[in-house]
């Protein structure tokens, strides 16, 4: 019988090294653990409970297959953050999903990305959501107002604001910003989503592919939400 080799979809071969690559417990619980959260690799380790060794070979075997993608933090340098790369990878445990509640985004200014993230959430999920920064500008990012009104939501009635000025917490906070993730050391309860800055940037298409990812890592986090 000769080899199939050379009529392999290369399609189905990439399917099939992902397949390959979440037959593994370890390796599937860094995949799920993302679908919530990027993660520094200390953070996966501690988390997953994976030696530095065994958890580079997991981080390896899981890039190899296009399921992650480990990028430099726009704070500390010396940081690099793990995030899912898969566009529309199917939520592999439903354990992962939260149920849409209120919410808190934080950043450093609180004018452009955290902001973006509580329109979208309410939009979305149709739950309180509240946004601050821990050094919060003066006002709204120009950009961030416009980028929400192509999207159909508003920001016209928002403020920055400071994190220390909200009494009490959700359940449920993001940081979307490495810097502040940095600067405050939350705990593993919070989730990080480590979201470009679309204010250095200064176009109106990162302010729009910032509005994408939100829109993306929510809907990731809740899952299909009833009208």
């Amino acid at each position: 019988m000769g080899s199939m080799s050379s009529d392999v979809d290369p399609g189905l071969a990439g399917r099939a090294q992902l397949y390959a690559a979440l037959s593994d417990a370890g390796r599937l619980a860094i995949v799920e653990e993302l679908l919530r959260s990027d993660r520094t690799p200390s953070e996966l380790g501690r988390l997953v409970n994976a030696s530095s060794n065994l958890l580079a070979h997991h981080l390896d075997t899981l890039e190899a297959a296009g399921l992650i993608g480990r990028t430099q933090s726009a704070g500390d340098a010396r940081r690099r953050y793990v995030h899912l790369l898969a566009d529309g990878l199917p939520v592999l445990s439903g354990r992962q999903r939260i149920a849409p509640q209120v919410a808190l985004f934080v950043c450093t200014q609180n004018s452009a990305r955290s902001q973006l993230a509580a329109a979208l959430w309410t939009a979305i999920t149709g739950r309180k959501a509240m946004s601050a920064g821990t050094h919060p500008a003066d006002q709204i990012h120009k950009l961030a107002v416009s980028a929400a009104r192509r999207a159909g939501l508003s920001l016209d009635d928002a403020r920055p604001v400071r994190l220390d000025s909200i009494p009490k917490l959700p359940a449920l906070v993001v940081t979307v910003c490495d810097q502040v993730h940095e600067e405050l050391v939350p705990s593993a309860e919070w989730l990080h989503w480590s979201v470009p800055d679309p204010v250095v940037d200064g176009h109106a298409a990162a302010f729009d592919a910032a509005i994408k990812t939100l829109r993306q890592r929510i809907e990731t986090l809740v899952g299909p939400v009833a009208a």
